[in-house]
């Protein structure tokens, strides 16, 4: 095993001697620690701030921070941040969005927030004397955690429902307390894993004062207690719907029955075929993932969620739904998502307060039907690619200014640059032969 050049302790360095010593790993050590330094944030209170968002902190790794407009949503207008790095989905959602907030907007409503947390457990003993307990003690159970849940009651929130499930003809011995939360505009991740680990303690502490259940024969172990970032009661939905003449309206676009006959068949073959399906539900997760990250919540977390809900059947497939009933388009997306509005980074990185300012301080709910009308607005813009014009060519139109970054060019070698790729595809290479071409051309 290879363990020359470890480090040990390294998270027990200050900051300025973490940065030295990574340095001295790489051939431009001054180059290295010249960009560390450049990227750092001129304010001391929030480079502070940003040190302590993770560990082992050296330096800031900045995302641009683009805003979306024209969002009509539930008939209230939105200029809607977003943090990505890929060139064409802020482009992708603005033009989804201008386009339906002149045909009626965006629909959305929260089904349910309901967020799960689980004990895991083995135990050795009788089924029914364990079940008979459990639910003598039910509400002990609840109400033992009040102490812990009381604020969150105060704001509509807390331990909602416990059930003891037996899982034992999975995995022998296995049991689960599964328990229901509501978190409020709180995330409540932190919140979840409190009550989880202290229900733990209260649940052994009554299996070995319980006289039924304290038996030699009997054993109770507790395994880990987490919550689960599987939310299916913790539901929005959001819907988009016009007549179909309207689509003559889209820029570019081919008939409006054309382009809802293949736009149909676009969603159907990400419901039958997997390999489609990812990448339908990334064009979708493009727009959720965006506004997630500019509030200062866990993408994570809302990405697993959403791809396992999306294989829920058995078969992973398309997240949205469409309905095509004589004149009448409705599209639909509908995707568990647990976000928050307070907590977290939503209340610490100052430019995660200033999205949701932007946003008029939403509450977590409102925050979800943003996302998912942000969502479905990027997946309509890249089905509506696929089905008329394909997909490359206005996401690399919309690379070009990066593609051009690596040449040195004059003002007017750009121009010239920029106006024959309107009517040319864009590519590395076709960029770099063109400049070629245009200085022989003198």
């Amino acid at each position: 095993m290879k363990t020359q050049g470890k480090i040990s302790g390294f998270s027990r360095f200050t900051i300025e001697e973490k940065r030295k010593i990574i340095s001295g790993m790489v051939k431009d050590s001054n180059g290295f620690l010249e960009d560390i330094q450049s990227h750092l944030h001129r304010d001391n209170t929030n480079q502070q701030a940003y040190n302590e968002f993770s560990e082992n902190t050296l330096t800031n790794y900045y995302l641009p921070f683009g805003i979306a407009p024209n969002f009509l949503i539930n008939d209230k207008l939105y200029a809607v941040p977003m943090v990505t790095e890929e060139s064409s989905v802020v482009a992708a959602a603005s033009h989804a969005a201008g386009f339906w907030a002149l045909h009626g907007g965006f629909s959305a409503r929260v089904i349910n927030t309901e967020k799960t947390g689980q004990v895991h457990f083995l135990w050795k003993g009788d089924k029914q004397i364990l079940r008979d307990f459990f639910d003598n003690n039910k509400n002990r159970f609840i109400h033992s955690l009040d102490y812990i849940t009381a604020n969150m009651q105060q704001r509509g929130g807390g331990v909602k429902q416990i059930e003891l499930l037996d899982l034992s003809e999975k995995i022998p011995d296995y049991y689960q307390l599964h328990v229901t939360f509501l978190t409020a505009d709180s995330m409540g991740a932190n919140f979840i894993n409190t009550a989880l680990e202290e229900l733990a303690r209260v649940f052994k502490q009554y299996v070995s004062e319980s006289r039924e259940l304290n038996r030699p024969e009997f054993s109770l172990e507790i395994i880990m207690s987490i919550l689960s970032n599987y939310t299916p009661e913790c539901m929005v939905e959001c819907t988009l719907e016009c007549d179909v003449e309207d689509f003559n309206k889209l820029p570019g676009t081919i008939s409006a029955h054309d382009f809802t006959r293949k736009f149909e068949y676009a969603v159907e073959i990400a419901h039958v075929d997997p390999y489609r399906a990812v990448t339908h539900n990334k064009g979708i997760y493009n727009g959720i993932d965006a506004v997630v990250l500019a509030t200062g919540n866990d993408f994570r977390a809302v990405e697993a969620c959403g791809h396992a809900y999306a294989s829920k059947d058995g078969q992973y497939k398309s997240l949205t739904e469409l309905n095509l009933t004589g004149n009448h388009f409705s599209y639909s997306l509908k995707v568990p998502m647990a976000l928050g509005t307070v907590g977290g980074l939503t209340n610490k990185h100052p430019l995660a307060k200033r999205a949701l300012e932007l946003l008029d301080f939403p509450s977590a709910e409102e925050l979800m039907q943003i996302a998912a009308a942000t969502g479905l607005a990027n997946n309509f813009s890249a089905i509506r690619s696929l089905v008329t014009s394909g997909i490359q060519r206005g996401h690399m139109k919309m690379h070009l200014p990066n593609l051009l970054r690596n040449f040195t060019l004059t003002e007017a070698e750009t121009k010239n640059i920029y106006r024959h790729f309107e009517s040319h595809p864009v590519s590395h290479k076709a960029v770099e032969e063109y400049i070629k071409d245009l200085r022989l051309r003198g």
